[in-house]
């Protein structure tokens, strides 16, 4: 009985699975419809109500007041030419420039331009611009708006224009490997006719000007990036119709379907806002096109890079014949659980209909075939005359965008919130005292219930009308929780108070990842309505094939290793820092270096902590790139590296550089290494709470920092200096070696501003203990043991809570705070830091420096090839590609801090902010590395902790300790023979 009812449950799975073998081998259906009445499923009503919620001095409070005005329909236009003033602009008039007709006006990087004009009607209108982008430092133009010399709202302190940009060639290169490289992204100048609007994509809509009746005055102030004007408009333009009304018109001229598709890989992109939407290889499926198993392939588009508000992607489309066509596209959007990612579709630059201008594609693991249309039987149709077409999708917010504002108007507020807290309890509040910040604070109680509201009101219309929490409300539920039960109970509010930085500070990435919408396309199908569409996803059979396959490929495929020459006159390069940083050094190798010089490359991507043991073993490179600063002369006393100025022309490759970036590279009379970056501290701060809460000037000197200070302490914020360097991207800085850690960025500028040293006698002994060394050492420990001022601090948290307002540290902190602080953009700048007065008034501002440095190895055969080598990736013109292509790959985070002087002053820095560089790089001064050095840094720590933690007296500690710096530098030189002091 037992055997018969096994056999009738085997029978019945084998029948199961012969059933669904054809499924099974062919792979599933994975079809959606686009549509825009279903775009996210946010609950519309909810929404309305957050449209008056936004920061002070916005365009949405801005737009508010004058909700009832008119808007003329009629068009004001202003020619370039008849510009009435340019105070500190160099400004160029053109004759039909670029096939334009009539004058054009190129406006430089700096200096402001204005226009006096007469308007004949009160109401609103919207500004255009007719403009050219000319050659500049390949970064977005950026202009500040005034009318009649006023900023109207905060937005107006940026306006960007956007280049243009597409790949340098049409089809892939591959290298030796034969693995896709990416290709170059070149910039195609043509005129845009553009309407104001924001950057950031929180005001979808073109912003919308007040004048009344009369005299105005127009100015644009340079921030970044020359420009050229033909003429600016203030306009109304036709509202775009609906897609029934389009229809209609369809149906009324006898529009026939066509009967044609055409396939358009993405990859192949005709145009692009941004040179970071680059190609990529998506391995995620074997139904992706083209799809190699082992090797790599730029299959798909877009993808994480292509997310931010704004950005756009273009494809052109040859057309066979006049017709209706529905427009599908396969696309992987796993980005965004729970949520669709927005898109605004372009016909030919314009939104065919309203129903594009949010369309949603939403969450799933899968590849989609995703057809823009009502619904699954209704697809849009489009008509198409035969003949070239151009299609684009840019990332739009759409329902999001009063969400995101409304948040981060939030965010300001309740930081606000929590400085007026923490001005009375301070950062560790006694928990049995209490503060009655209720009376103290008589909003506080108001506020917190008008925020918790708020972001209930945020959770509900995410969640939609099904009521579902999810991800995107949790961190909302938790924050709107806390607020409402803090209002409730005030008394518990100093308990607190840290548990509710740390949910508003978890609110700030929430605001970054929700306003991120990435999206990944591998083709467009344009084809006749309802047509039947390829199958986006693979099946069983090939998915477990090309796993196989795979699996098997890579016992055999090396993905570091981006060359294999093997000739005895390739120089080996080994590179420690990243995948897109090797893969950027490859194509300029290739397209700059190897072809002038014949000089073949191998470059190998390895890991910092290889390079001691691969020296040891004899199996190192010739050339090391971005290495620390504590390594050239570390290695050069064992006799591992090679001494640069040897080759004739190394004083001119010398003059590349700031003196001060030579001192650690520099032994003995020689140098083991050429500069590749070089950081060193700034002053950042908080405009918003430094000049208008506290009523504070930046400091110039470290007396005015003395008389900031009592006024910070009072409101219990806090003075910020730095304990390391920091790297490209704004993070602590790390070392060749884990015991290596250098002298501290602070002392080294207090003992720099009063002609101090760290060494003496040519490196023999420690310079710390000289009586300027010690005054020094006890000013800096004295911030800690009398102002209280934290020993270890997230700058970048609490400078963006405003916890800390102000502080020196690396300038590279800028590329951290432009992308990860996004809701304080405008609030914050820098400056150089305080400095210290001399007798006759003046200031002096010296500052250390770090960075990273190339070496050449002392074993390399062929040195005159990885000479030149050296040579070549140092210079300006591969300095400038290679920190422009990172900024391109990776965003403003990746802005490269170069040591080569020419290069850095080519990079894009807005005009303003680079001369603040300029000013305190001339102050810089190099730390100098020496042979038992390493423990130079080590043991001013130890002696800094013993005075502020031990409370023990800065002298005694500090000479204690130089002690121990002496005998290492001692039995150092011994070691390697060098002369000792006697």
């Amino acid at each position: 009985m037992r055997r018969s009812r096994k056999k009738t449950v085997f029978i019945l799975v084998t029948c199961i699975a012969i059933a669904c073998t054809p499924l099974w081998w062919v792979g599933g259906e994975a079809q959606q419809v686009a549509s825009a009445e279903g775009s996210g499923g946010l609950d519309k009503a909810l929404l309305s109500t957050l449209t008056g919620t936004s920061k002070k001095g916005s365009y949405r409070e801005y737009a508010a007041s004058y909700k009832q005005a008119n808007r003329p329909n009629e068009d004001i236009v202003i020619e370039a030419d008849s510009f009435n003033s340019s105070p500190n602009m160099n400004v160029t008039v053109f004759d039909h420039y670029e096939g334009t007709t009539g004058k054009s006006v190129l406006t430089s990087d700096s200096g402001s331009i204005e226009w006096k004009f007469s308007v004949p009607q009160d109401g609103l209108y919207n500004i255009g611009l007719n403009y050219f982008t000319v050659k500049g430092k390949d970064s977005d133009i950026e202009r500040e708006l005034r009318i009649d010399g006023k900023i109207p709202f905060t937005e107006a302190n940026s306006i960007t224009f956007q280049r243009i940009w597409k790949d340098e060639s049409t089809t892939f290169e591959r290298d030796e490997r034969d693995n896709d490289l990416l290709p170059s992204q070149i910039e195609v100048p043509m005129w845009q006719d553009m309407l104001l609007k924001d950057a950031t994509g929180y005001v979808e809509e073109p912003y919308q000007f007040y004048f009344t009746k009369g005299e105005h005055a127009l100015s644009l102030t340079s921030v970044k990036e020359p420009l050229v004007i033909r003429s600016i408009k203030l306009t109304n333009p036709q509202t775009t119709p609906s897609y029934e009304t389009i229809a209609r018109t369809y149906k009324e001229r006898g529009y026939k379907p066509a009967q044609q598709e055409m396939k358009i890989q993405a990859e192949h992109a005709s145009y692009k806002s941004s040179p970071t939407l680059l190609a990529y290889n998506d391995h995620s499926s074997p139904a992706v096109e083209p799809f190699h198993v082992s090797k790599l392939r730029n299959n798909a588009m877009g993808g994480w890079g292509w997310r931010l508000p704004g950005q756009w992607i273009e494809w052109e489309i040859d057309v066979p014949e006049d017709g209706l066509y529905q427009i599908a596209l396969k696309n992987h959007q796993n980005y965004l659980r729970g949520m669709a990612a927005l898109r605004t579709l372009y016909i030919d630059g314009q939104v065919p209909f309203e129903e594009v201008r949010h369309v949603p594609f939403p969450y799933n693991t899968e590849w989609q075939m995703t057809v823009l249309g009502k619904d699954a039987e209704n697809p849009y149709e489009f008509y198409l005359t035969k003949g070239k077409h151009s299609i684009r999708f840019e990332v739009t917010l759409g329902d999001l965008a009063p969400i995101l504002t409304a948040v981060e108007s939030s965010i300001l507020e309740l930081n606000a919130m929590y400085r007026k807290i923490i001005s009375f309890t301070g950062t560790v509040p006694d928990t049995f005292r209490d503060y009655q910040l209720e009376q103290r604070i008589p909003d506080m109680v108001e506020g917190f219930k008008k925020q918790s509201e708020l972001l209930n009101r945020v959770a509900k219309a995410l969640t939609g009308p099904d009521g579902k929490n999810d991800d995107r409300t949790a961190m909302l539920n938790t924050l709107a929780y806390q607020l409402q039960d803090m209002a409730d109970r005030p008394e518990t509010v100093p308990s607190r108070v840290d548990q509710f930085k740390t949910n508003v500070g978890s609110l700030g990435a929430w605001l970054l990842s929700v306003n991120e919408q990435p999206l990944a396309i591998d083709y467009l199908m344009v084809s006749a309505p309802k047509a039947k569409l390829p199958n986006p996803t693979a099946s069983t059979w090939l998915s477990l094939k090309s796993s196989t396959m795979a699996f098997v490929a890579s016992f055999f495929e090396n993905y570091d290793d981006f060359s294999e020459d093997t000739s005895d006159k390739a120089v080996t390069v080994w590179i420690t820092s990243a995948r897109d940083q090797a893969q950027t050094m490859k194509k300029l190798i290739d397209d700059t270096f190897t072809p002038k010089t014949g000089i073949p490359i191998n470059i190998k991507l390895v890991s910092s902590d290889i390079l001691l043991p691969s020296t040891v073993a004899g199996e190192g490179p010739d050339v090391a790139l971005q290495v620390g600063n504590d390594l050239p002369v570390n290695y050069a006393t064992r006799n591992a590296m090679q001494d640069l100025s040897v080759f004739p022309d190394f004083e001119q490759v010398k003059s590349r550089f700031n003196p001060s970036a030579m001192v650690p590279v520099s032994y003995n009379g020689g140098y083991y290494a050429l500069p590749e970056t070089q950081t060193f501290p700034v002053l950042f701060y908080r405009k918003d709470i430094l000049e208008d809460e506290l009523h504070l000037q930046v400091p110039q000197s470290w007396d005015d920092v003395y008389e900031m200070l009592p006024v910070l302490q009072k409101h219990n914020l806090e003075f910020g200096l730095p304990q390391r360097g920091l790297n490209t991207f704004g993070n602590d800085a790390g070392t060749t070696d884990i015991i290596t850690i250098g002298p501290n960025p602070a002392l080294t500028m207090f003992l720099y501003q009063h002609d101090g040293e760290l060494y003496r006698d040519n490196g023999m002994r420690s310079g710390l203990d000289s009586e300027t060394a010690v005054q020094q050492f006890k000013k800096w420990t004295d911030f800690y043991v009398n102002y209280k001022i934290p020993i270890q601090a997230d700058f970048a948290n609490r400078f963006r809570t405003g916890e800390m307002p102000i502080g020196v540290i690396d300038y590279t902190m800028y590329n951290k705070l432009s992308v990860f602080a996004p809701e304080i953009k405008g609030l914050w700048a820098f400056a150089p830091v305080p400095g210290t007065k001399t007798a006759d008034g003046n200031l002096r501002r010296e500052t250390g420096s770090g960075g990273t440095a190339t070496v050449m190895f002392k074993k390399t055969k062929n040195k005159d090839a990885a000479w030149e080598f050296m040579k070549w990736w140092t210079s300006k013109e591969t300095q400038i590609a290679f920190g422009r292509q990172m900024e391109i790959r990776m965003g403003a985070s990746a802005r490269y801090p170069t040591a080569n002087q020419e290069a850095l002053s080519a990079l894009p820095w807005p005009t303003k902010d680079f001369s603040i560089l300029k000013e305190q790089m001339s102050w810089v001064r190099g730390v100098p590395e020496v042979p038992g050095g390493y423990l130079t840094g080590r043991n001013i720590e130890n002696a800094f902790r013993r005075v502020v933690v031990q409370g023990d007296d800065a002298r005694e500690s500090l000479e204690y300790y130089v002690r121990y710096i002496n005998e290492e530098i001692t039995l150092k030189r011994q070691e390697f023979n060098l002369p000792t002091e006697k």
